[in-house]
């Protein structure tokens, strides 16, 4: 599978309000990184910092998803339509759409 940064799924909505790079429910980072362990989806781009960062304007992609045990897991790209990013059980940030194949 080969995808360019158009092709890769977007992050639709990140209601991480704590979040650097979270603007009104908007990620600005220009790609997330999907990690943690197996049943814990963790969004690994959280920065729970009172500086802002990211781009000014940009669609958000997930550049990388480390739980190959999703769904939604093709040789470690996210093949979801989009994602949401939200609040998890034990974490800030966890990707929504995870689901265990």
């Amino acid at each position: 599978m080969s995808m360019t940064l158009d092709e890769l799924p977007a992050v639709a909505e990140c209601s991480v309000s704590g979040c650097s790079y979270n603007d009104h429910s908007h990620c600005h980072a220009a790609a997330v990184t999907i990690g943690g362990a197996v049943g814990d989806a963790e969004c690994a781009t959280f920065i729970p910092l009172g500086t802002r960062g990211g781009l000014d304007k940009v669609v958000t992609h997930v550049g990388a998803c480390q739980r190959a045990e999703c769904v939604h897991n093709s040789s470690l790209e996210c093949t979801a339509p989009s994602v949401r990013i939200g609040a998890g059980s034990s974490d800030d940030a966890d990707c929504l759409t995870y689901a265990v194949a």
